[in-house]
């Protein structure tokens, strides 16, 4: 049989198998069917057994045969900038490995149409995208390149792995090294096409200050400059209505608890502008202590449905990039009449708890209230003050400035540690990574990276923050009204099941019950791994094995912190659903929630609590870009250094080492003393075939930087000399210096 005999055969069987009609039959039948002869059985199998080789058709146990039906799927496409991708099922967490002729021009972040394709590896499906369900990428940002032809601009997401083709005046006059935003007219048929597009901005040449942030926020779509019409809106809230009543009558001081003559107190950073809770603390006759949790009361100056509200909707959420900040509202809002200023009257809504000696909440109340801030007190003071508590060690200046307060810091940080051991006996769990700081110049040129300090200061608030959104959520589950919660669901079994198997290699068990594992289990896991070489490892890849975080309707509870009950109410300037919260309660205390408001917010919710945790995961998204590329611009002015570091993570094809100031740069395995290096993923070691050298997680390195590419987010080190190995214990505790899932504060 000819190979064009073997083709049209091909076809004629096609062709009757995908008739509808048809139904599988044996090989005898086919034959009969079509008419073929006894004599030509054999060639009509080897057609058949053809087919079967293309995975184009199959036969049952039975014997017979088919047209493979493929399983379709509805997913999200995330590309890689090699070329091919992945598509993730709705309501899976599984990915189909999608090669490059396989895309269907479909870019990262589309959502794509999927066939499995029969036949697999056997570790993982594959499948081919057959329709384009809606393009997410009608717009890029991209570096721009001249040429004959206009231009190419090759796109900022390097999971786009396409250029975009600009023809001639189409370029809005941009030159080589000009970061730009453009508009695709045209996307792929075939792989090797590019894409076609019009520059519709340029944002500047790529190393004009500014441009670099700029481009993140263009390529994440973030909304910067308020509509006047919004700021009006804004203006007219913060001069019409004051705490002690206006023209909308908001709730007057005689309608709320009045706290303004009680010492309550700010924490935050030193940068910090938008100052949305305050503490107070006092004990109790009992002995109890009543731990004071107040919340600027945004909701009276964002009234619902109206322009500042929908705009707050579109944002989702404040916007914390390395040199600049995009605000969820107004700042004539969010750092004015809604910020809880030092020696300012303002509008709270007020979570106060009683607290007994073993840190239990045993009873509470919701209301609003008004407070005048005692004092606007930065981590970097309260952690000195606690340090030197109790006598007269505490600085003079600080002595001076705070003495009202410094007997209630005390009694605050005993009440903290309380808390936060009572939330560590029933399994919380703490992924204590450091977060980078960057530092800027005037300029907004990168002058210096270094970790965030996590200290008693900042767990103090943290922990009185849990405390109240624990209370909160709990109060509004019970009264069975609609609301917004914090959940964080249980993980995948089989994630757990892997993760134990993981972790057996390096000797640690995880105790449960066919995946299903209490956060307990994994609390315990961390605890033994503290202060190992593996520790890093461990505590990345057991973090990989959590779901993330999101918002819902439903109060399913939060894994993560081992609580029933969580909500997010304290950050109402900054987070949707807190504001959302906030008018929940507002209209419950004041009897305003009849049945077509409960109707109302039974409708709406559902989107809200989507919306936003889409919103949420976009700014983390470009928060961290935003990081890395500034890591990656300061690291570009340090080529050549000599610096010590640790080995973070093993791969087989190099190592990750992490710097003191939290800079993760990899050395290649081929940059590695020469040998042929094996990598052995029990032990999560590269080992020389030829020295038996070897090198594990934990070990101690001198590097020396040796790249820096900011398009690519990328650093590179080489080891520094012969001598690169530093001597003495392995590092005790390795830094992370990016979250990939959510951690709550």
């Amino acid at each position: 049989m000819t190979s064009e005999e073997m083709k049209n055969r091909k076809e004629v069987i096609l062709h009757l198998m995908s008739d509808p009609m048809y139904r599988p039959m044996r090989l005898r039948e086919i034959a009969v069917f079509l008419n073929v002869p006894k004599s030509g059985r054999k060639d009509l199998e080897d057609v058949l057994n053809a087919l079967m080789a293309e995975g184009k058709i199959r036969v049952s146990g039975r014997g017979k045969y088919g047209k493979e039906k493929k399983q379709e799927f509805a997913g999200l496409f995330m590309g890689n900038e090699k070329g091919f991708g992945f598509v993730r099922p709705e309501d899976s967490d599984t990915d189909i490995f999608i090669g490059k002729d396989c895309l269907h021009g479909a870019l990262d972040g589309d959502m794509v149409q999927v066939a499995v394709e029969p036949g697999g590896n056997g570790r993982r499906a594959e499948g081919r995208v057959t329709r384009i369900l809606k393009r997410a990428n009608t717009r890029i940002v991209g570096y721009f390149r001249q040429d004959r032809k206009g231009g190419i601009v090759h796109p900022d997401n390097r999971r786009i792995s396409a250029d975009i083709q600009i023809p001639p005046g189409k370029t809005r006059g941009a030159s080589t090294g000009h970061k730009v935003v453009v508009h695709i007219t045209r996307f792929q048929e075939h792989r090797d096409e590019l894409l076609q597009g019009v520059v519709t901005e340029d944002l500047g040449h790529v190393n004009t200050p500014g441009t670099d942030i700029l481009s993140i926020v263009k390529a994440y779509d973030l909304p910067s400059d308020f509509p006047e019409e919004v700021l009006a809106e804004a203006d007219q809230a913060a001069f019409s209505l004051s705490p002690s009543g206006g023209t909308e009558n908001p709730g007057p001081v005689d309608q709320r608890l009045d706290l303004r003559d009680i010492p309550v107190i700010t924490i935050d950073g030193e940068d910090a502008k938008d100052l949305d809770d305050a503490v107070s603390l006092r004990i109790l006759g009992n002995g109890h202590r009543e731990l004071g949790v107040h919340i600027a009361d945004v909701s009276v100056y964002v009234r619902e449905n109206s322009l500042l509200d929908r705009e707050a909707l579109r944002r989702g959420t404040s916007v914390y990039l390395a040199d600049r900040v995009i605000p969820m509202l107004p700042r004539v809002l969010s750092n004015g009449i809604c910020s809880l200023n030092e020696g300012e009257e303002r509008l709270t809504l007020s979570c106060i708890m009683e607290i007994d000696g073993s840190g239990s909440v045993v009873r509470h109340e919701i209301c609003g209230s008004v407070i005048r801030s005692r004092h606007r007190m930065t981590y970097t003071e309260v952690q000195k003050i606690l340090e030197t508590i109790p006598g007269d060690a505490v600085p003079e200046d600080l002595r001076s400035r705070y003495s009202d307060v410094i007997p209630m810091l005390s009694e605050m940080d005993v009440l903290a540690k309380k808390l936060r051991e009572k939330r560590r006996e029933r399994g919380g769990i703490d992924f204590d990574f450091p977060e980078t700081k960057v530092l800027l110049d005037d300029e907004g040129k990168t002058i210096g990276i270094r970790p965030y300090e996590r200290n008693d200061a900042t767990r103090l608030i943290e922990d009185f923050m849990i405390a109240a959104n624990e209370t909160v959520a709990q109060e509004y589950c019970w009264a069975e009204l609609p609301f917004l919660y914090r959940v964080h669901d249980k993980p995948d079994p089989e994630k757990m099941k892997q993760l134990a198997v993981f972790v057996n290699n390096f000797g640690y068990t995880i105790h449960g019950r066919n995946g299903e594992i209490h956060p307990k289990e994994l609390q315990k896991l961390l605890e033994k791994a503290e202060g190992t070489e593996e520790e890093r490892l461990i505590s990345r890849i057991t973090l990989r094995s959590l779901k993330r975080a999101c918002y819902s309707t439903e109060c399913s509870g939060h894994f993560g912190l081992a609580s029933r009950f969580y909500t997010h109410f304290t950050s109402p300037i900054r987070r949707y659903p807190d504001l959302m919260i906030h008018r929940i309660i507002r209209q419950n205390l004041r009897g305003e929630l009849d049945g077509n408001r409960i109707a109302g917010y039974a409708r709406i919710l559902p989107d809200v609590a989507k919306d936003t945790s889409a919103l949420e995961r976009r700014a983390d998204e470009a928060e961290r870009e935003s990081v890395r590329y500034k890591i990656c611009e300061y690291m570009e002015g340090h080529i050549g250094e000599i610096r010590e570091g640790v080995v973070s993570g093993v791969t087989r094809f190099g190592l990750f080492v992490t710097l003191k100031n939290t800079v993760e740069g990899m050395i290649r395995v081929q940059d590695l003393p020469a040998d042929y290096y094996e990598f052995s993923p029990g032990s999560y070691e590269l080992v020389g075939e030829l020295t038996g050298r070897r090198f594990r997680l934990g070990d101690r390195m001198k590097i020396k930087v040796s790249a820096a590419d900011k398009l690519a987010r990328t650093v590179n080190f080489i080891p520094a000399g012969e001598n690169f190995r530093v001597s003495g214990e392995r590092q005790e505790r390795n830094a992370e210096g990016e979250h990939e899932a959510d951690r709550e504060q």
